[in-house]
């Protein structure tokens, strides 16, 4: 049975949770919105234990509040982030012989890196990443996982992975593949050269590119479209065109067939029919 000390997991949950450590993460609640900041700028937001863990309470907390409509993703400039701390590498690459072997690097990746992708796309509710510089890593990965991402231009995508000898991770070998196309995730990982925002755009990385200083303008302008919207439908379409996108026709149409009719039993869209009906009459 490995020991709290020997367990290189246990070490890590313990340090970011640590009462003592300092704040890495900022929420800004806003009404049915929320800004989540990755906040240790003098590392370029790097992934050390406290923000992961930090990342991930703000997050369910942010899921279980059913106020809260959408949630923008950003870093505090200079940058989104580094992605992986480099120091937290180490650790694990020091010590291989331990007790747990590689199984409590796959505990970190998995719970904690995969545990945050998990909680944004998951969620009924909707996330914009806002890419005020570079991503790099899970950061990135993050960034992705997002249900829209947008840019600064100041942004600049990083892929990391195979100059550090690893593999896409933390779902972006699935984000890179539905945008890019094998060949194209393919290329994009063995060249490994920085992308900037107009080019990730047109790659169909993020959605949007403008100034840096309207980049959280441009965020809320997605807040206030999802807001407009009858909760109960993005909610709904959310999960469906995630679904959507590892299904053939035939299912995505089933899933289409059996989410539909719960809509017209929504008040909203019972006046919607009104309304569209009193115009039509007038």
């Amino acid at each position: 049975m490995t020991s709290e000390a020997e367990s290189l997991y246990r070490s890590l949950v313990a340090d970011g949770d640590d009462p003592e450590a300092p704040r890495r993460v900022t929420v800004e609640h806003r009404g049915d919105r929320a800004i989540v900041i990755l906040d240790e700028p003098d590392r370029l937001n790097v992934l050390s234990a406290p923000l992961v863990r930090q990342l991930r309470c703000a997050i369910e907390d942010l899921a279980a509040d059913s106020d809260v409509r959408s949630v923008v993703l950003t870093g505090r400039d200079p940058g989104f982030s580094a992605g992986g701390d480099l120091k937290m590498m180490r650790m694990a690459t020091e010590n291989p012989g331990r007790p747990e072997g590689v199984a409590d690097v796959w505990r970190w990746i998995r719970r904690e890196f995969g545990g945050v992708a998990r909680l944004i796309a998951g969620s009924d509710t909707i996330y914009v990443a806002a890419i005020n510089g570079p991503a790099a890593g899970v950061g990135l990965a993050w960034a992705l996982s997002c249900d829209i991402a947008i840019a600064s231009e100041r942004a600049v995508i990083v892929p990391a992975f195979g100059r550090l000898g690893l593999l896409p991770e933390v779902g972006t070998s699935w984000a890179l593949t539905r945008r890019l196309g094998y060949q194209g995730a393919l290329a994009y990982y063995l060249r490994g050269e920085h992308i900037d925002a107009h080019e990730a755009q047109r790659l169909g990385l993020v959605q949007q590119v403008v100034a840096h200083d309207q980049l959280l303008v441009a965020a809320d302008e997605w807040c206030t479209r999802v807001a407009a919207m009858p909760s109960h439908a993005v909610a709904m379409t959310k999960p469906l065109l995630r679904a959507s996108a590892d299904a053939g026709w035939h299912e995505s149409l089933t899933m289409e067939e059996f989410a539909e009719p719960t809509c017209f039993t929504t008040a909203a869209f019972a006046d919607s029919v009104r309304t569209m009906l009193a115009r039509s009459q007038a």
